[in-house]
């Protein structure tokens, strides 16, 4: 069995695309989760090569140095937390990376700044902010719901949180899209 973590899978149709190409490619896995394939024998070094041609056409990445995996192991990690649609309340990034990554948490932040440029708690809450723009464009629910799901402490925090990211409020947001060509009436 080996286990290969692959860059720049964020959603369901990746790993589905992921999938396709171990059956085009004739490699038998167990299973494919955002971030990682489990295949399940080890590959050799032409199949290896095949593998990661194929990935990166697709805007995929065969991860290899072990620094790059922790990082995508913590972006991978994020982003699955999100495919739940709801933060548990008092949800404390260290203590979920942690679980996650059974590593020091300062090590792995000051490794994740170093080599992404910003910090962990600065990608999670970049994460939460695309969720907040997704629930606003389908307006599956109101600001006072985004905050809950998401844990702010309330609509203000969500909203200037959002404000400092964006440049504009969730409210001119929504203005944004609703009057651009293919937003919704």
């Amino acid at each position: 069995m080996e286990e290969l973590l692959i860059k720049n899978m964020v959603c369901p149709r990746c790993i589905m695309a992921v999938e396709n190409l171990l059956f085009e490619k004739d490699i038998p896995f167990q299973r494919v989760v955002l971030g990682k394939a489990i295949l399940s024998q080890e590959l050799g070094p032409n199949s290896v090569a095949e593998l990661e041609d194929g990935l990166l056409r697709m805007g995929f990445e065969l991860l290899q140095d072990k620094d790059v995996k922790k990082i995508e192991k913590i972006k991978t990690s994020l982003r699955a937390l999100f495919q739940e649609e709801e933060i548990p309340a008092g949800f404390n990034i260290s203590d979920y990376i942690k679980s996650k990554i059974n590593e020091d948490y300062s090590k792995l932040s000051h490794l994740f700044s170093s080599m992404e440029g910003i910090t962990i708690e600065r990608f999670f809450i970049a994460l939460k902010i695309d969720k907040v723009k997704e629930w606003l464009f389908y307006e599956e629910m109101n600001l006072t719901e985004i905050s809950y799901r998401l844990d702010y402490s309330s609509v203000q925090h969500l909203s200037s949180q959002f404000k400092k990211t964006t440049g504009m409020t969730p409210s001119a947001y929504k203005k944004m899209i609703k009057s651009s060509p293919g937003g919704w009436k």
